[in-house]
């Protein structure tokens, strides 16, 4: 396990809008939501320039992208909202059950879909087909916030303590934790950074995990 006290900061772009929810990476662009807002956001990462935006009401935590769809956390209680990254338009929603607000972080891997929950705090992998539970982890933290994933790891954010804490994606063990500037809330991997969402300084950061994961595959 590792542990920094830090990750420095690669890059900063300003966030469109100031309730920073969700994020991920299609390939090519960040996607962000904002729950204030009602929008997600398409975001050039060179510049930070908005080149879209969809107007999504029940946006609530984080955001993630399965290949051809955007994948919203919304509506009460909390389900995953599909949405048409081209027109914006709805693609219809899944149920996350047991029905609940716990979910606050979710990211596609080759297992499946892996999701954050709180009270109590655990990582999930569920099976996107039918969402059926296939592992569960006990987690570090009380405000599970964003999640993504790296190179067989899962990584989750810590907003109350400006942690990120990162675990085997096979076996559930404790990987190593880094603190990281602000208050995280959406988290994303673009393949060389990892991405999250700065809630306080409405910043969306980006750290090279080689600098605090020093032992990661």
């Amino acid at each position: 396990m590792t542990y920094c006290e830090s990750a420095p900061v690669a890059r900063t772009l300003p966030a469109p809008t100031a309730y920073l929810c969700g994020l991920t990476w299609d390939g090519s662009m960040l996607w962000h939501s904002d729950q204030d807002a009602g929008t997600i956001f398409a975001i050039d990462p060179a510049d930070g320039a908005v080149t879209r935006s969809w107007s999504c009401a029940r946006v609530r935590a984080d955001l993630g992208y399965d290949g051809t769809r955007l994948v919203q956390v919304g509506g009460r209680p909390k389900r995953l909202l599909l949405i048409d990254p081209n027109t914006g338009e709805s693609a219809g929603e899944k149920a996350v059950l047991p029905a609940s607000g716990r979910l606050t972080g979710i990211e596609f891997g080759p297992e499946g879909l892996w999701m954050c929950l709180r009270g109590p705090t655990v990582v999930q992998l569920r099976n996107y087909a039918t969402m059926e539970i296939e592992r569960e982890y006990p987690v570090g933290g009380e405000s599970p916030a964003g999640l993504t994933y790296v190179d067989g790891m899962v990584l989750h954010g810590d907003f109350g303590d400006s942690m990120v804490r990162a675990l085997d994606a096979q076996t559930g063990a404790e990987v190593g934790s880094f603190r990281v500037p602000g208050h995280p809330t959406g988290m994303t991997w673009d393949g060389r950074h990892l991405w999250y969402c700065d809630f306080p300084a409405r910043a969306l950061r980006a750290v090279e995990l080689d600098s605090v994961l020093v032992n990661r595959a």
